[in-house]
């Protein structure tokens, strides 16, 4: 049985489904729901992440949605994918890790499972994992310069990295052959073979990050060069896989 959403999340993702199957009609073959809510990890910082599949996308149609994507954005965050049907192959090779991470966690609520039987190459899913593990990198160096000094914004900083990293994480045990996990328990897996204790402590503030959107003063810092680390740590794993 899938995991249940708080009552106002789950009546806004109603509302916006109903007013997609109006707007698109028979051109909107399924509605996956995918992420933390689709797993029950939505958390403080958890945006609501939503998959539109479609036969064919007409602008025109597409005017009637307008209005509640803005409410339903507004009030739940939902962020919404609008992926044609012939265009999910190419999408599920060229962002292999997100799409690992879909396979893996996601309820559909209209429509039959477009990922029943989706596969991504190994080669698809290595390369993409180092292009986002190097992107990562750059984006949490520009973090540090920037925000390192104001501990509430290196906060949300910190809550931002953990669906990369566990995403990462979660790709990269599937690389190594290791049974499916979900990215939370994949990258505290990894973690466990640094053997560092501080490391540890970055993925329990990481995790305090997104629960609450803040924390204690102390924590952000080393919590942030911690991730740094074991980011670095991930690409170099990542680069050493053939």
């Amino acid at each position: 049985m899938p995991p249940s959403l708080p009552p106002d999340i789950e009546r806004h993702l109603q509302l916006f489904v109903a007013a997609a199957q109006n707007a698109f009609g028979s051109d909107l073959a399924a509605v996956v729901l995918f992420g933390s809510a689709a797993d029950g990890q939505l958390r403080a910082t958890s945006d609501v992440n939503l998959l539109l599949l479609l036969k064919h996308f007409a602008p025109a149609s597409a005017d009637a949605l307008r209005a509640p994507l803005r409410m339903a954005h507004a009030a739940i965050d939902l962020q919404v994918m609008f992926l044609l049907e012939s265009e999910l192959a190419d999408a599920a090779d060229a962002f292999a890790v997100k799409f690992s991470d879909i396979v893996a966690r996601h309820r559909v609520l209209l429509g039959s499972d477009p990922f029943a039987s989706l596969h991504t190459s190994r080669e698809a899913v290595l390369r993409r994992l180092r292009q986002v593990l190097l992107n990562q990198q750059l984006r949490m160096r520009e973090r540090y310069l920037l925000v390192s000094l104001h501990e509430e914004q290196l906060a949300a900083a910190i809550a931002d990295a953990a669906g990369p990293l566990r995403s990462a994480a979660a790709s990269l045990a599937q690389l190594d052959g290791h049974p499916p996990l979900a990215g939370k328990q994949a990258l505290e897996a990894f973690v466990d073979t640094l053997q560092d204790p501080a490391l540890h402590t970055a993925l329990q503030t990481m995790s305090a990050a997104r629960e609450t959107a803040r924390l204690a003063p102390g924590l952000a810092l080393p919590a942030f060069t911690g991730l740094m680390t074991i980011t670095e740590r991930l690409r170099d794993h990542a680069e050493q896989l053939r």
